[in-house]
C-alpha cells in the first residue's frame, strides 16, 4: 500500500512538472504577443497625435533622411536584386488581409527573411506607416538593442539584427532581414502584415 502511494505521488509530480512547463511556455508566448500589441498601440497613439501621420509624410526622398545612423548602413535604394532560389528557404508564409487579399510572401530560413510584395502591390516607402512604424518602431529598435548587446560583449557583431530595403524608385521591391530568433520572427510577421495592410488601405482610397 505504501509503495503504491509513493508511485502515485511520483506520477502526480511528473504530471505537475509537465503542466508547469506548458504554463511557462504559454506565459512566454503571451508576453511576446503582449509586447507586439504594446508596440502597435504605441504607434497608433503616435499616429493619432500627429493628426494624419504628418511626421511620416515629411520623411520623403532618400530613406536616410532624418534617421538614426544604423539605418544609413542597412537601407539601400537600388534596383531589385535577383531572387534567391526558393529551395534555400524552409518556410513560405503568405501574408493576407482579413478579407483574404494577398499582401506579400515571406520566405523564411533559419537566419534570414525575405519579404516580397504580392503581384500588383506597389507599396511606397512614403506611405504611412512604413517608415514611422515598421522601420523606426520595429526594425531600428531591434537593431539598436542588438548594437547595445554587442557593445557590452553579450552578442557577436555578426549576429546583430540587420535589414535592407530594396527599392525601385519609391516602391518597395523586397525587404531582406537577417539575425532573428523565433520570438522576433513572430513579431516581424505580425508587424509586417499590419503595416502592409494599413498601406494597402491607403492605396485603395
Amino acid at each position: 500500500m505504501f509503495v503504491r502511494s509513493m508511485s502515485q505521488d511520483a506520477e502526480k509530480i511528473k504530471r505537475l512538472v509537465a503542466f508547469k512547463k506548458r504554463l511557462e511556455k504559454k506565459v512566454r508566448d503571451l508576453e511576446s504577443e503582449l509586447k507586439e500589441f504594446q508596440t502597435m498601440l504605441e504607434t497608433v497613439n503616435s499616429m493619432l497625435l500627429e493628426k494624419g501621420f504628418k511626421r511620416a509624410d515629411i520623411l520623403k526622398g532618400p530613406t536616410t533622411t532624418e534617421t538614426p545612423q544604423p539605418r544609413e548602413e542597412v537601407i539601400a535604394e537600388s534596383a531589385p536584386s535577383t531572387p534567391q532560389p526558393l529551395t534555400e528557404y524552409e518556410n513560405i508564409i503568405h501574408l493576407k488581409t482579413f478579407d483574404d487579399e494577398a499582401l506579400a510572401n515571406l520566405y523564411v530560413s533559419e537566419n534570414s527573411l525575405r519579404v516580397v510584395p504580392a503581384e500588383g502591390k506597389d507599396f511606397s516607402v512614403n506611405t504611412s506607416p512604413f517608415t514611422h512604424f515598421l522601420l523606426e518602431k520595429v526594425f531600428v529598435k531591434m537593431q539598436e538593442k542588438d548594437n547595445e548587446l554587442a557593445r557590452t560583449g553579450q552578442l557577436l557583431p555578426d549576429k546583430i539584427f540587420s535589414f535592407n530595403i530594396i527599392q525601385e524608385g519609391d516602391i518597395v521591391r523586397e525587404i531582406a532581414v537577417k539575425n532573428f530568433d523565433a520570438d522576433r520572427l513572430r513579431e516581424l510577421k505580425s508587424s509586417i502584415r499590419w503595416t502592409l495592410e494599413k498601406m494597402y488601405e491607403k492605396m485603395k482610397k
